[in-house]
């Protein structure tokens, strides 16, 4: 499969994974042959990217962080209950409504499980095939993404928990939003700037008297928009008055953000997030995050076309966990651009004077910071 922007799809072109719905239905299915209409409808959807059929490289495996089954249950569980949040003020008095700690445990007990079962799992984009609603999806992402990192860096099961959970309902808060403002695909008014930055104070009182669930946890949802030198908000706290997990969630808040299709913007790719988080570092987050962050993300995703600067292009086939900004490459086409007949392999991680210079076609001046 090749993982291709969608405005360089074309009818005729086979899809080579599901895309999902913001509640985990399954919307197109493997092998569905891409019509006009469908690529108009999917922009208008948000999607960015597709993983197509291609046979050159039909060998090329996307491996998945979660599996289907929990990725598809995470989503269901998060649109219900954040659902609920949104309701909340309009329920008259004296009407119950669900507690989420209970759900959004098992949830991340599956989460857990899943990451668990493959070691050398890196930070993969999960986002490139999920139509709907960006919190949910983002709530997932976060979620995952921070786990993860939880887990390199040696937090107990237990430990997991509470960060995944914190990182789960991190956004809670903008539950409260009015859709008008989340969804603005135009600059922010003054005032509607502030009322999108009171998501975290609202994110907390709607957690912390929130049955069996750790304070921290309304905690996380207080303080992921702070930032070491405070800069940050809601209460412009700094360095150790920030929680460690809401410092975690904060970066990967960010990444999240950057790497993801918004209605004001397009999505970055993995490589040009990075370095905009490294320009953060000592500043707006620590040093040793970044780093482990940097070493667990697949800064080039399988499936992408990136051309080298000798001239030949071809597709990411593979990451090396030790160097993942030094994939293994399947070169297609040569410095002429022709298609080669007989498409050979590179791996950067032993040839390294050989350079990545451009991504989907487009040059790039980006140089992943290596050895800080």
């Amino acid at each position: 499969m090749r993982l291709v922007p969608l405005s360089q799809c074309q009818p005729g072109m086979r899809l080579a994974k599901k895309i999902f719905s913001g509640d985990g239905l399954v919307l197109l299915g493997e092998n569905v042959e891409l019509t006009s209409r469908l690529i108009t409808r999917l922009e208008q959807c948000g999607i960015f990217y597709l993983f197509i059929v291609d046979p050159r490289t039909e060998d090329i495996v996307m491996p998945e962080l979660i599996g289907e089954e929990t990725m598809r249950h995470a989503l269901k569980e998060i649109r219900t209950n954040f659902r609920y949040m949104m309701d909340r003020p309009k329920r008259k008095k004296g009407v119950t409504y669900p507690y989420i700690a209970q759900p959004f445990k098992q949830m991340m007990s599956n989460i857990i499980d899943d990451l668990s079962s493959h070691q050398d799992a890196m930070i993969m984009l999960m986002n490139m095939g999920t139509v709907d609603d960006y919190l949910y999806q983002h709530s997932l992402n976060v979620c995952v993404y921070t786990t993860l990192l939880g887990t390199a860096y040696g937090y107990s099961r237990e430990e997991l928990m509470t960060l995944g959970m914190g990182a789960l309902l991190h956004d809670i808060g903008k539950t409260q939003i009015s859709m008008n403002v989340l969804k603005k695909p135009d600059q922010l008014t003054a005032e509607e700037f502030g009322m999108m930055k009171n998501h975290a104070k609202i994110g907390f009182e709607l957690l912390k008297d929130e049955p069996n669930l750790p304070l921290i946890v309304a905690h996380c949802a207080f303080q992921h928009h702070e930032r070491l030198d405070g800069s940050g908000y809601p209460r412009g706290i700094k360095g150790n008055e920030i929680h460690d997990y809401a410092k975690w969630i904060g970066l990967v808040d960010s990444y999240d953000a950057m790497t993801t299709n918004r209605v004001y913007r397009s999505p970055m790719l993995p490589h040009q997030a990075i370095e905009l988080l490294y320009a953060g570092t000592g500043t707006l987050y620590e040093q040793h995050m970044v780093q482990l962050f940097r070493d667990k993300v697949a800064i080039y995703p399988i499936g992408i076309t990136v051309t080298l600067h000798t001239g030949e292009s071809g597709v990411v086939i593979d990451f090396n966990t030790a160097y993942p900004h030094r994939p293994i490459i399947r070169i297609l086409n040569n410095e002429a651009g022709e298609t080669l007949a007989v498409p050979y392999e590179v791996d950067l991680s032993k040839q390294l004077s050989t350079m990545i210079v451009g991504v989907n076609g487009e040059k790039t001046d980006v140089q992943i910071a290596s050895g800080i």
